[in-house]
């Protein structure tokens, strides 16, 4: 389990994507590295990702839907 000072650290995945603290959540929406509209986010490429042990998890141009769950978002990229 990931130490709760690192939420960097703490990714939990899923079968059909993963899941971060909402705390870091709520922290890509504020320095707008992930960007929502009408329930779809997406990375803004034009502001810094905060650090995330596993690379890749907002790759550019795919669009996200977002399910909180207790404490943690679950995020999953949309299928076609």
């Amino acid at each position: 389990m990931a130490d709760t000072q690192e939420p960097f650290a703490d990714v939990r995945i899923l079968g059909d994507g993963f899941s971060i603290p909402a705390l870091k959540w709520r922290e890509l929406l504020f320095v707008g590295a992930i960007r929502g509209e009408e329930g779809i986010f997406m990375r803004d490429p034009a502001r810094p990702l905060p650090p995330f042990r596993l690379p890749d998890l907002f790759p550019e141009g795919v669009r996200l839907q977002v399910e909180r769950k207790g404490g943690r978002v679950v995020i999953r990229p949309l299928r076609v």
